[in-house]
């Protein structure tokens, strides 16, 4: 079966459709794995999140930080931003069946080699203990609990891993890896500030995917999030966020295990938002 990457949506669901036209016709019954931020920041969040429901078992979404963004508005413990577009959501008649759906989505997704996370993974982190972290973070969100749970979640703090972390401390830091992470020092330390390119690192810090002796690098790492990075095509590294809703391109990657053999997919995107704009800029 085929299988197409596909960069972050953030709502902008004719830019989906267009996409999924542009694809070859073995793309019809392929499964399509998504990259997390579905919805947000573009023009019709509800549309683009039906879109890809309907596409059933041939889904492989894992969840971003503007995903997650929107099970806490919905749990009521935090608040929408003047940036947001996520009414859409919120006022559906079947708000609630759209909830459990996103709340059962994976944190990360690993088949066949490739490992998918919305943002990245921490230096010590390998694929068993990337997916173990992950799993206890699903559970929290799939039990009847996930409200109290998610008004928990939010802050940056641990910001270093070590492996003595328990509980909260854990998920959060999990959840802040997976979903939020651009920039990380050698001990695992997250820098939550600088968003700009892999140029920008703060001193001591570098690009999570440059990390010497990291424990992924035995995978091909997919993943979104990092629009000012643009397109990263390696062998063990895709980064797919080439910042549809700012005006850039939605980007598709078929999958396949010799690089050689990878293909890419764009379409270019009218510009929803300003890249530019400070309130703009902020991911969370």
């Amino acid at each position: 079966m085929p299988r197409y990457a596909v960069g972050d949506l953030q709502g902008c669901c004719d830019s989906l459709h267009e996409l999924l036209s542009q694809l070859p016709p073995d793309a019809a019954q392929a499964h399509l794995y998504f990259v997390g931020d579905l919805i947000n920041r573009g023009p019709a969040s509800l549309a683009t999140l039906r879109a890809v429901m309907a596409l059933g078992d041939r889904a492989r979404v894992v969840l971003g930080n503007h995903d997650l963004h929107l099970l806490a508005v919905a749990a009521g413990v935090r608040q929408l931003h003047a940036s947001d577009t996520l009414g859409d959501i919120l006022g559906a008649p079947d708000h609630d069946e759209l909830i459990d759906w996103i709340r059962h989505r994976p944190l990360a997704h690993f088949e066949d080699g490739f490992l998918m996370v919305h943002a990245g993974v921490l230096p010590q982190w390998d694929v068993a203990q990337t997916l173990e972290l992950a799993q206890d973070v699903e559970q929290a969100l799939r039990g009847s609990g996930w409200k109290s749970f998610l008004s928990q979640m939010f802050g940056n703090q641990p910001d270093r891993w070590h492996a003595g972390l328990t509980g909260t401390d854990r998920q959060r830091i999990t959840i802040n890896a997976l979903t939020r992470l651009r920039f990380c020092t050698v001990d695992g330390q997250i820098d939550f500030k600088v968003k700009e390119g892999a140029g920008s690192a703060p001193p001591g810090f570098m690009p999570w995917f440059d990390v010497p002796e990291r424990k992924t690098a035995d995978v091909t790492m997919v993943f979104g999030h990092w629009s000012a990075l643009g397109l990263m095509l390696r062998d063990n590294v895709m980064g797919l966020d080439t910042g549809c809703v700012w005006g850039g391109q939605l980007t598709a990657v078929k999958l396949a295990t010799e690089p050689a053999q990878r293909k890419v997919y764009q379409v270019a995107c009218p510009q929803i938002r300003d890249p530019f704009a400070t309130s703009a800029q902020s991911k969370r």
